[in-house]
């Protein structure tokens, strides 16, 4: 298994913009496999490379009995109407707050081979589609609530088991691995 630490809130590689990717090779098929072990370990909708620490424009998805990554994604949107509901976030253990985003998006890309791959999604595939962008782009979904919910979201963030302002920041690992991302 090839589960991996999680980067959690206040690490600077989830706030830096992810460098699209040039080589389809097998180190790009270890990370889709690293990416995808590592989100179905956590129970996630999708996980963005730069959660593993790894600054490239790839993310997973697990969506409605959907399975899938894609890279380089570039999301359009069909039309203007907009949901509002629960998000959350593996870096941001625990806490979801409703966040506006899009009904609907398409999101065009590759695959781990270099295919062109399309997905067009409604509802939460539309939100995951959007979340995990976003972190490719080195955006929270804590930047897309408004000031009152950004407010509360910060307060219950500092309030957190996980949180510590003055310590570096730390990683969320898996039950099943060892801080470092080995296997015990």
């Amino acid at each position: 298994m090839t589960v991996q630490p999680i980067r959690l809130f206040g690490d600077p590689v989830l706030r830096t913009p992810a460098e699209p990717v040039v080589d389809f090779d097998v180190e790009l098929r270890k990370l889709v496999a690293d990416l995808t072990d590592t989100m179905r370990e956590q129970s996630g909708a999708g996980l963005a490379a730069p959660q593993l620490g790894v600054g490239l424009r790839v993310f997973t998805f697990d969506v409605d009995d959907v399975l899938g990554h894609l890279i380089n994604p570039v999301l359009e949107f069909p039309d203007e109407e907009e949901q509002d509901g629960q998000e959350g976030c593996l870096s941001i253990p625990g806490l979801y707050f409703d966040t506006k985003r899009r009904m609907n998006a398409i999101a065009k890309g590759f695959n781990e081979y270099g295919d062109p791959v399309q997905i067009v999604g409604t509802g939460m595939m539309a939100r995951c589609v959007q979340h995990e962008t976003d972190h490719l782009d080195g955006v929270l979904f804590l930047d897309r609530l408004d000031a009152s919910r950004r407010k509360e979201a910060m307060k219950a963030i500092r309030q957190a088991e996980w949180y510590d302002p003055a310590a570096p920041p730390a990683v969320k690992v898996s039950p099943h691995t060892s801080p470092f991302g080995l296997g015990r």
